[in-house]
């Protein structure tokens, strides 16, 4: 038997299928029947809060960026890879009004903002976000981070990724002042809250990353977005693992469903409102929470990773192949297909 006390799950502001699945209480009531406690973990206070960037926790649950999953692991953090998602999520350079620039081409000459290095790697996701976005966006236009000037902005060295981030709803995405003010020309931004900070500030969208049909181009912290946990708990208590992959994968099941409901879970989860939500999460988003591993999104993670080490944003190199553990994701489809038809 592990050590494990209470479990713990991350809780960011972005569409996951662990936060729907505690919204509709699955994951207590799982839980709960194998006498363990549910809590979240930027609920907890920063002792454990920081847990969410260096994993140093039995019983945590962790489905967010992969840029603090990656560093952790490259710096001896003990996790595995159990699942990971891909969520289309509003991706975009924006530039002024007027400025002249109307796609990935125009960017050459620009001086794009770049947010300053944070307290540590894991930390300095906004820089890596940024960073690999404005990669993206450049390559649909034949650029390359050589043809741009980056200039940096300042960045909160000890960002949250709390429900409560931003000042009850309303972040300044690092960059976005700046543009509005003509100390920059283009800002990569990323999500609802970003979307609606920049129509406040009439910012114009030069490139829609989510427009491209290659997904290489919009790989960053949250595609794909990995679910890791403690190699211990994997170890001691591997039904604990598929019984948290089952409820996940059972509350993708009923987005797909109830694009009505999820709008509204993620206006209170994004504290962006609807409006900001309809902005950021488009189409079918809804039906894409399911995690899986396959050689498609695990090559799209290496490619994150890649990125990663070579701007120094990893102490180390990962191996991804010793970093997946595949079997409780197989067992939980299994237990679900099951509970589903008795």
């Amino acid at each position: 038997m592990s050590s494990v006390e209470k479990i713990w799950f991350t809780r960011c502001p972005v569409p996951t299928a662990s936060g729907l699945a505690h919204r509709q209480g699955w994951l207590e009531e799982a839980f709960g029947a194998a006498g363990l406690e549910v809590g979240v973990l930027q609920d907890a206070g920063p002792d454990l809060a920081r847990h969410h960037f260096d994993h140093d926790l039995l019983g945590l649950f962790r489905e967010g960026g992969n840029v603090p999953a990656l560093a952790a692991r490259s710096a001896g953090a003990p996790t595995r890879l159990i699942g990971l998602t891909w969520i289309e999520e509003w991706q975009s350079i924006l530039v002024r009004p007027g400025s002249g620039v109307q796609d990935a081409a125009g960017l050459r000459g620009a001086r794009v903002a770049l947010p300053g290095w944070a307290a540590d790697r894991a930390r300095s996701f906004p820089r890596a976000m940024a960073l690999h976005g404005v990669k993206g966006a450049l390559a649909q236009g034949g650029l390359t981070l050589d043809d741009v000037t980056f200039t940096e902005v300042p960045a909160d060295p000890a960002p949250s990724v709390g429900r409560d981030a931003g000042g009850g709803g309303r972040t300044s995405w690092p960059g976005l002042e700046e543009l509005a003010r003509g100390e920059v020309d283009a800002v990569y931004a990323k999500g609802a809250r970003a979307a609606g900070r920049a129509r406040e500030l009439g910012l114009s969208v030069a490139v829609d990353l989510d427009a491209h049909p290659d997904p290489r181009t919009r790989v960053n912290n949250g595609t794909p977005r990995p679910i890791t946990v403690h190699e211990r708990l994997l170890e001691e208590r591997p039904d604990l693992v598929v019984t948290f992959l089952t409820q996940t994968l059972r509350a993708a099941g009923w987005a797909a469903g109830n694009l009505g409901p999820v709008r509204e879970i993620l206006a209170g989860e994004t504290r962006s409102g609807a409006e900001g939500v309809a902005a950021a999460y488009r189409g079918a988003f809804h039906r894409s929470l399911h995690p899986d591993l396959s050689e498609e999104r695990l090559g799209l993670l290496r490619v994150q990773k890649d990125f990663l080490l070579v701007h120094g944003f990893l102490d180390a190199d990962v191996d991804l192949d010793a970093w997946v553990a595949p079997e409780p994701l197989r067992l939980a489809r299994e237990r679900l297909a099951e509970a589903e038809a008795a």
